[in-house]
C-alpha cells in the first residue's frame, strides 16, 4: 500500500545560555499561553526579527510616485461621511 508522507522539514537548533531566572520567567509565561519552551521563544524572536526588519524596510518608488505621496500628505483633509459620523456618534460608556 502506498500512502502519502508529509515531507520532513529540516530543523536546525540554536542553543541559548540563559540565567535560572530568565528561563523561569519565560517557562511561566509559556505556560500562560499555552505553549512549550521552544514554541515561545521562537514566536518571540519571529515578532523581534520581524519588527526589525519592518522598522528597516526601504521603499523605491519613482520621483513623480512620490511627489504624489507628498501632495496627498499636505493636502487638506476631505470631507468623509463615514468618519464625520463616527465622530458625531457617542461612544458606549457615554450613554
Amino acid at each position: 500500500m502506498n500512502t502519502l508522507q508529509p515531507a520532513k522539514v529540516r530543523r536546525d537548533t540554536l542553543n541559548l545560555r540563559i540565567k535560572p531566572e530568565l528561563r523561569g520567567l519565560i517557562d511561566r509565561a509559556a505556560e500562560l499561553t499555552g505553549k512549550n519552551r521552544t514554541d515561545f521563544v521562537l514566536n518571540a524572536a519571529r515578532h523581534a526579527a520581524e519588527d526589525a526588519l519592518v522598522d528597516r524596510t526601504v521603499f523605491a518608488v519613482s520621483p513623480k510616485a512620490y511627489a504624489e505621496f507628498l501632495a496627498r500628505l499636505d493636502a487638506p483633509p476631505q470631507p468623509n461621511p463615514r468618519l464625520r459620523r463616527s465622530l458625531e456618534t457617542s461612544a458606549p460608556w457615554e450613554k
